[in-house]
C-alpha cells in the first residue's frame, strides 16, 4: 500500500481537544466531524487538506482525552497517515481501530522541520507545506523528496485492518471467511 500527499506540520503535545473541540463530540457522522478539525486553532485548515495528505507532528500527538472523534475526523477529512515522534497511547489505539496509518519516525519529523525554512508554508499552528511524502506502508519506507527513511513496518494484521477500513470491518471479513485469530 502506497500513501502520497502533501505534508502538514504540527508541534509537540497536540491534544485531542485541539484536534476536535469538545462542543462537537455529540456529532457521530465522520464527514460532519471532519468539518470541525482544528477549528479552535486554525479554522481554515480543513480547506487546505487534500485527500491523501499527511500530518507530521512532534512528540505525544493525540494526548488528552480518549475521544475517538479525533482520528475519525482526521481520516474523514482526507488525512491518509500521521508521522510523529510519539503518540499518546489511546490515540494510537483509536487510529489502529479505524485503519488510519500512523508511524513513529523521529528522524522524518526532524528532517521535515528542517525544510520549513525553505518550503512554501501556509498557516501558523498547522504549517501546510508544498513538500510531499510518499509512504510504502508494507516496507515502512518514507520518502520525502529525494530522501528515504526506514521506519518499522506496520505489522501485517494492522495492515489488514487498514485495508479493511477499520477493526470492525476487518473482524467482519474474518468472520465471513471463518478465519479465527
Amino acid at each position: 500500500m502506497i500513501i502520497e500527499g502533501y505534508i502538514h506540520v504540527l508541534g509537540d503535545d497536540v491534544d485531542t481537544d485541539v484536534i476536535i473541540p469538545g462542543r462537537y463530540l455529540m456529532i457521530t457522522e465522520p464527514s460532519e466531524v471532519a468539518k470541525h478539525i482544528f477549528e479552535g486553532v486554525e479554522p481554515d485548515f480543513v480547506k487546505r487538506v487534500r485527500p491523501g495528505d499527511v500530518i507530521v507532528a512532534g512528540k505525544n500527538f493525540g494526548c488528552g482525552s480518549s475521544r475517538e472523534q479525533a482520528p475519525v475526523g482526521l481520516k474523514a477529512l482526507g488525512i491518509s497517515a500521521i508521522i510523529a515522534k510519539s503518540f499518546a497511547r489511546i490515540f494510537f489505539r483509536n487510529a489502529v481501530n479505524i485503519g488510519l496509518p500512523i508511524f513513529i519516525a523521529p528522524q522524518v519529523v526532524d528532517y521535515v522541520n528542517s525544510l520549513l525554512e525553505t518550503a512554501n508554508v501556509i498557516g501558523s499552528f498547522i504549517k501546510t507545506t508544498d513538500v510531499k511524502a510518499r509512504i510504502d506502508v508494507d516496507t515502512g519506507i518514507i520518502y520525502i523528496g529525494d530522501k528515504q527513511f526506514m521506519t518499522t513496518s506496520i505489522p501485517k494484521f494492522i495492515q489488514e485492518i487498514m485495508r479493511s477500513g477499520s477493526l470492525i470491518e476487518w473482524a467482519k471479513e474474518r468472520l465471513r471467511s471463518k478465519q479465527i485469530l
